[in-house]
């Protein structure tokens, strides 16, 4: 019998990205962005095929474990276990804290919680088809074929064929220059990378333990110390809060020599900016995208959102608005990026009930 995949569901960030509606009390991933679910909730939907998938981990922050709790309230949404990290750390400490709760053979699917897939049949033939690559002791990441020449993404260039459908890496690069992401977008060779991988419990510990000792000497005393509880597994905090705070491409994907790359085409986006969001949506026939209490009125090609009051728009076009109980963002499409600019100036404001 094989042995069925695990997946590990990353929803610790904050997403501010997406301010004024996600804040560090309630992320993106616990919104519904694109339809009737929240973005974990569409997650999960995505791997609960029990005859391929074992019951996820969750790993998240303990600030959001209540309401993540009532979004999985249905059956369906069976899960394994809420790990609720007592500080953030980036994903190198997050993934292993998984890692070390696994069995040492489990093949885990690690995915963050705030993605959208649009084709998840294409999603599920990328994963069998990176299964025995994982089994075998590879990382396994996944890349999206680029459309357009974008500075907001690292990328991954392939190497040799290993199998049908799953290439050696040969290197990964920072989010590039545009001049830079123009040509690696037309080479071929370069893929998005969609901070989705898949491996053996026991193959990434093992990386971990040659390239960011630093991370599992911190985490694996937080496991072996911290208690489970209806539920939750809470790690030590004074043991994990010594772990470094860095990314596993950085501790790990970027340093090992036994990484691979499956190429997928699934309707992939990370939803990391307005723009991103616009671009996702279906659209009137005017090219707006509208969410909540909303009234446009020959509006054209804008993103007009409310969680708040009632928005009216009139003769508006190529705008991004967003309307909450106690902010409202107005910008041009295409500026998105900046919204870092009114969270930064919040902060220096001393307006942290905004953030």
């Amino acid at each position: 019998m094989e042995t069925k995949i695990r997946p590990v569901v990353l929803s610790g960030g904050a997403g501010t990205r997406l301010w004024p509606m996600s804040r560090s009390p309630s992320p993106k991933q616990l919104h519904k962005l694109v339809g009737s679910e929240t973005m974990l909730q569409l997650t999960l939907a995505r791997v609960a095929d029990r005859e391929l998938f074992a019951p996820p981990l969750i790993v998240a922050n303990e600030a959001h474990a209540p309401e993540i709790e009532r979004q999985l309230a249905d059956p369906h949404f069976d899960i394994e276990a809420l790990v609720l990290e007592p500080a953030g750390r980036n994903t190198a400490a997050a993934i292993a804290l998984a890692a070390c709760l696994a069995a040492s053979e489990d093949i885990l699917l690690v995915m963050p919680s705030d993605h959208l897939i649009g084709d998840t049949s294409a999603f599920l033939a990328a994963v069998q088809q990176a299964r025995s690559s994982a089994e075998a002791g590879w990382l396994v990441t996944f890349g999206i074929q680029p459309t357009r020449a974008e500075t907001g993404y690292g990328y991954i260039r392939r190497s040799s064929e290993l199998s049908s459908g799953v290439h050696r890496v040969k290197s990964f690069v920072e989010k590039p220059e545009a001049a830079v992401a123009a040509r690696l977008a037309a080479d071929g060779d370069h893929y998005w990378n969609a901070g989705i991988f898949m491996f053996r419990a026991d193959a990434f510990l093992s990386a971990l333990e040659t390239h960011a000792p630093d991370v599992l000497r911190a985490v694996r005393p937080s496991v072996e110390l911290g208690s489970a509880r209806e539920g939750r597994f809470r790690p030590d905090a004074e043991a994990f809060e010594g772990a470094p705070s860095i990314s596993v491409d950085h501790a790990v994907m970027e340093k090992s020599e036994q990484v691979a790359v499956v190429p997928v085409d699934m309707g992939w986006s990370d939803l990391g900016s307005w723009d991103a969001l616009y671009e996702a949506l279906l659209k009137d026939g005017g090219g707006n995208g509208t969410s909540g209490d909303v009234v446009a009125i020959g509006c054209s090609n804008s993103l007009i959102r409310s969680s708040g009051p009632l928005v009216a728009a009139i003769g508006v076009e190529d705008l991004i608005i967003v309307a909450t109980e106690d902010a409202v963002l107005v910008m041009p499409r295409g500026q998105s990026q900046r919204v870092r600019e009114a969270v930064e100036a919040c902060r220096a404001a001393d307006r942290h009930k905004l953030l």
